[in-house]
């Protein structure tokens, strides 16, 4: 696991870090067994952890859509619907686990306080854990991944900017709070506007900051596979596109449309 540390320190993250970990560990499982040794997802959750440090914080997104479909949530046992390292972190005896039903985080480290009782209404919005990781100077590392399957920061910005490319819609369902009480509850998320055939596109932003030297670290399949940048870069940069009127094919594009 020394090995990994290294590595994701390699990467730009540092002892004391905020940091919320975007994954896919396919390659990183395949990379080590190939050298002889076998890791679970336990072990990558540690990394990350140990990689921060006893002052540091690490966030892994416990993102599940059930809800949209009017599914239950249930905060003690909802899984993860985002692989195996992210339901590992679900069960870390430390976890506390943010309250939005669909965009849920499991928060561990010595900043966890910080996001204890958080119960955001919309996903992405001022109240997120989102805002949150903004305000305490958080990191964002993304492993194995493009931009655009993880990424959901930007939504956050866009939000912030109220872009016309996207909406706000409410979403119903039963949610059971960590006392095990159940009600019928109304969450928020800031939607794109389907009607008009709006798609996410964000890849060509990520390729920017790329350009900027805003990323630390190896692009997916490249090396360790991990890069890094402070979340008010990404803010900053993202806001910048949207206020000078560049988000179309930048963040988003229409359907049918090169």
């Amino acid at each position: 696991m020394k090995d990994l540390v290294q590595e994701w320190r390699d990467s730009g993250v540092q002892e004391g870090d905020t940091l919320l970990v975007h994954s896919s560990i396919k390659r990183t499982f395949k990379r080590y067994l190939e050298s002889g040794i076998k890791l679970s997802p336990e072990d990558i959750m540690n990394s990350f952890i140990e990689a921060v440090g006893e002052s540091g914080t690490v966030l892994f997104p416990l993102f599940n859509f059930d809800f949209t479909k009017s599914g239950d949530f249930d905060i003690s046992t909802t899984p993860s619907h985002m692989g195996a390292l992210t339901e590992a972190a679900r069960k870390h005896p430390e976890a506390i686990r943010t309250g939005h039903p669909i965009y849920s985080f499991a928060v561990i480290g010595a900043q966890s306080d910080k996001f204890k009782g958080v119960n955001n209404f919309s996903g992405y919005g001022a109240d997120s854990p989102f805002a949150i990781l903004l305000e305490m100077g958080g990191k964002i590392a993304v492993l194995d991944l493009p931009d655009q399957d993880s990424m959901t920061f930007y939504h956050h910005v866009e939000e912030m900017h109220e872009v016309d490319y996207r909406h706000h819609k409410v979403f119903h369902g039963s949610y059971t709070n960590a006392l095990g009480a159940t009600e019928n509850r109304d969450y928020g998320l800031f939607v794109r506007n389907i009607e008009e055939g709006v798609l996410t596109y964000v890849n060509p932003t990520g390729e920017l900051m790329w350009d900027e030297g805003l990323y630390s670290g190896s692009r997916p399949n490249e090396g360790s596979g991990l890069r890094v940048i402070a979340a008010q870069d990404v803010y900053d940069f993202t806001s910048n596109i949207i206020k000078s009127n560049q988000a179309k094919n930048t963040l988003y594009r229409l359907e049918g449309e090169a």
